[in-house]
């Protein structure tokens, strides 16, 4: 038999010694340099603009058309080839942000008797419209358009602003910003925004 020692039979812990500054590793924050960092995407605010909304996206649209066709294991999808299937995808990218819409067809002279669908967002006033660019279709034919288009919403009783998107995938607008200037007016009583999208 030893004898057993007169102190506790269980070894004391010991804090370990402190890392020294130089080696603890840093936390990763968007300061980094070292790091690619790539920014969050922007949600829209609630209580935003109505029109910024709609703007917004339009502005998107081409990646959203663009990623639709690139779906795996050649599943069926929503090829965007001319203006009704703009009107289709805007339409169901409006119900990410608005609750009440609803829609105006009707059948403008320019359009060969074929209807066009305006969407109607009533609690904002706002009505939107697609156009898509296309061969044969210059900068003076949207103009004439959006008058006539223009004509029909201005005497709208529940629209105070008509907001127009021209969905210009392979870039046929020469000068896209110049255009949305000429065709964008404000009024006391009507306002008229043109967005060209992409540039």
């Amino acid at each position: 038999m030893h004898p057993v020692p007169s102190g506790s039979t269980q070894h004391q812990m010991q804090e370990a010694p402190p890392v020294p500054t130089h080696l603890q590793p840093r936390p990763l924050t968007p300061t980094d340099t070292s790091i690619d960092w790539e920014p969050a995407p922007q949600s829209p605010q609630a209580g935003s603009d109505p029109g910024e909304l709609v703007k917004t996206l339009c502005r998107r649209f081409h990646f959203v058309a663009r990623q639709l066709r690139l779906r795996g294991e050649y599943r069926a999808t929503l090829s965007v080839e001319d203006e009704f299937d703009v009107q289709d995808l805007l339409h169901a990218l409006l119900r990410i942000q608005f609750d009440d819409i609803s829609t105006d067809e009707w059948t403008p002279s320019y359009s060969d008797r074929a209807l066009r669908t305006a969407f109607l967002l009533n609690d904002s006033r706002l009505a939107v419209i697609v156009k898509k660019t296309r061969p044969g279709l210059n900068a003076k034919d949207l103009t004439d358009q959006l008058r006539i288009d223009a004509e029909r919403y201005r005497s709208h009783d529940r629209c105070t602003t008509l907001l127009c998107f021209i969905y210009d995938p392979e870039g046929r607008i020469g000068n896209p910003r110049v255009l949305e200037t000429n065709l964008t007016s404000v009024s006391d009583s009507f306002v008229i925004d043109v967005l060209v999208a992409p540039k």
